[in-house]
């Protein structure tokens, strides 16, 4: 069992030294698999500020007003129980800038697996890599996740 003081994003650094940071936005995270471990992170924390910061402009819940979205992740976060992450690829940036980070979340409600293996896809703004979009399956469909690469994730959709 991880210490309490371990990060969410299972990094094996204390929370103070390795997303906090980011979440108090004394930082920026230098690159897309920090963005993501970060967002994670504060998925478990329930920093919904946070999370809706680090959205790409382009990210369609940009298009919504605030409060609403803010009151989403808040309620999602209240249920859900944000065990573990493993990053399982990355790629990026490429010519066009994206980047792209492959991971699989142990999540639970109430009880229920919830988890999941996604493929996000990330981007800068001008002031810091942000979170475009992301390509969700069931980790239960999945057999060997911890093998999975972004080649053999795309194959699977």
């Amino acid at each position: 069992m991880a210490a309490v003081r371990d990060c969410p994003c299972c990094s094996g650094l204390p929370y103070a030294r390795c997303c906090a940071p980011y979440h108090r936005g004394e930082r920026e995270a230098p690159d897309a698999e920090a963005l993501m471990r970060s967002r994670f992170s504060a998925y478990a924390r329930k920093e919904s500020a946070y999370v809706l910061r680090t959205l790409h402009p382009d990210h369609e819940d940009r298009k919504r007003p605030e409060p609403e979205v803010i009151r989403e992740i808040r309620d999602a976060t209240s249920t859900l129980k944000f065990m573990r992450l493993d990053v399982l690829d990355r790629h990026g940036p490429d010519e066009s800038g994206l980047s792209h980070v492959l991971f699989h979340a142990r999540v639970f409600e109430k009880g229920q697996d919830r988890s999941f293996i996604e493929l996000s896809e990330f981007a800068h703004d001008g002031v810091g890599i942000r979170y475009r979009s992301g390509r969700q399956l069931a980790a239960g469909k999945v057999a060997e996740p911890k093998s999975l690469t972004i080649a053999a994730f795309r194959a699977l959709l």
